[in-house]
């Protein structure tokens, strides 16, 4: 198939979150499985041309110059360079508030995705694949275009988190030329606004998101973010597909980041890991305790309240925290209030560096992830690749990707809970300090979850089915 790929975000040229890492493995993936593969995506003014390979073409879009990075795989990558809607420091905020341009930037993006295809000849296209809210405007397009296009593109729309939908004014209609005839309740208006990620709900040919479990919660009221209604209304072109993980960069055996490589039936170096994050960190490193890991941003959605609240109790028991993440400056004073009191039982870095990253997932013993919601989430299943067992809250992707192994001489690779709060959290480490003090029973929940393979082409493949369906 000739599959279009499109996101706002594509790792590792741009990145924000979870949806960089999906834009940038998927692809390949898919390339893998013998798709023909263009990515497209904005450039921008963040993005460093030269260090990344990114070259100009003769080819441009309604007047827009277009760049191109061609992988290993075969997957060809395109940027739309907009010197005023894209070159800027950041890529949907600056300083903590929002472009108040946003509508306009991604309805520029999204009406010329396909429009790029086709000027770099690349066609008939089959599959385009849109993501989130950004590229919504995109699904409106094509659905309009439909009799009008070479061959009959098909078009699937993933929703990699529902809290994030793209709302506007709808005066946005009249300035961009949207059309009212899309601004009905079964379409892009949501209490008199406009809506873009409702729009690729409504217009898509297929709706997917980032795990199985997270496609029931969002038909939910507490999950749907006010459309859940909408979302069922479409349940029926509605199907969950977990996120896959980049074994060839997370990978204990491996990875370059690390003082030491292990693998399960070896893990001695996790003991070096483990020790050298201490140092690096500032941690003591204390005969017995356990480290407890942390990655993630301080956001509300991430649980950090929980993390906050539990660390008074935490610090009673013979646990240590290794932090990494940037985000909300209240969560951050607190976090550094808690290390200012708590002294060397903490490690802390504010803001975000990969080896770092690396470097917690495999030095720490336990990983805690109490996330309010979690489509699919990514770093537990990094965790259990390293043999750091998740401590996890039952919500999303965590439910599908983490089996709780509270009952002694059961299979099990990590511990769940299901109270939002921080008594349920501290229980599910008391869960963990159990097994913990046990190193039999810990190396077998370690193994387990090392054992597990949540592989990129065990995803692709899903998303071929869907295609195929299309």
């Amino acid at each position: 198939m000739k599959i279009v790929f499109a996101a706002s975000e594509v790792a590792p040229f741009s990145k924000t979150g979870g949806l960089g890492d999906v834009a940038g493995a998927l692809p390949d993936a898919l390339a893998r499985r013998g798709h023909e593969v263009l990515v497209v995506t904005p450039l921008y003014g963040q993005i460093d041309r030269k260090k990344h390979g990114i070259w100009p073409t003769s080819t441009r879009v309604f007047d827009m110059p277009v760049h191109e990075r061609v992988l290993e795989s075969g997957v060809r990558v395109v940027f739309l360079e907009h010197g005023h809607f894209f070159d800027r420091p950041g890529i949907y905020d600056e300083g903590g508030k929002e472009y108040d341009d946003n509508a306009h930037r991604f309805a520029f993006f999204s009406r010329r995705i396909l429009p790029t295809a086709d000027a770099l000849g690349f066609g008939p296209v089959d599959i385009l694949h849109l993501n989130d809210w950004q590229t919504g405007v995109a699904a409106l397009e094509l659905s309009r275009q439909r009799g009008l296009r070479p061959g009959f593109t098909k078009s699937v729309f993933t929703i990699h988190n529902l809290g994030y939908q793209g709302v506007f004014d709808k005066k946005v209609i009249d300035e961009l030329g949207l059309g009212w005839d899309a601004f009905t309740p079964w379409g892009m208006e949501q209490y008199d606004r406009v809506n873009y990620l409702k729009a690729g709900v409504a217009f898509a040919d297929w709706i997917t998101t980032v795990s199985p479990t997270y496609a029931q919660e969002i038909q939910t009221p507490e999950h749907g973010f006010g459309l859940d209604g909408f979302i069922r209304s479409r349940s029926n072109r509605l199907v969950g597909i977990l996120n896959g993980v980049d074994y060839g960069q997370w990978n204990p055996a491996t990875d370059r980041n690390l003082p030491s490589r292990y693998g399960p039936d070896d893990l001695a170096g996790k003991a070096v890991c483990r020790r050298a994050l201490c140092e690096e960190l500032g941690i003591e490193d204390r005969p017995g305790s356990m480290l407890l890991g942390v990655v993630t941003r301080l956001a509300w959605q991430k649980g950090i309240d929980m993390i906050v609240d539990a660390i008074p109790a935490l610090m009673e028991r013979n646990v240590n925290l290794a932090i990494l993440g940037s985000g909300e400056q209240h969560y951050v004073d607190r976090l550094e209030g808690a290390k200012r009191y708590h002294g060397k039982r903490i490690g802390l870095y504010v803001g975000y560096d990969n080896g770092l990253a690396h470097r917690i997932e495999a030095g720490a013993d336990a990983f805690l992830m109490p996330s309010l919601y979690e489509p699919c989430g990514l770093n537990q299943m990094y965790s259990l690749k390293y043999g750091t067992v998740p401590i996890v809250r039952t919500t999303g992707g965590l439910v599908d990707t983490v089996v709780d192994a509270t009952v002694p001489g059961g299979f099990g690779t990590g511990f769940r809970f299901q109270d939002p709060n921080a008594g349920a959290l501290i229980d599910a480490v008391d869960r963990a300090l159990r097994a913990f003090e046990h190193p039999a029973r810990w190396r077998e929940i370690q193994q387990a979850g090392m054992a597990q393979d949540f592989s990129w082409d065990a995803a692709a493949a899903r998303c071929e089915a869907i295609y195929e369906r299309a």
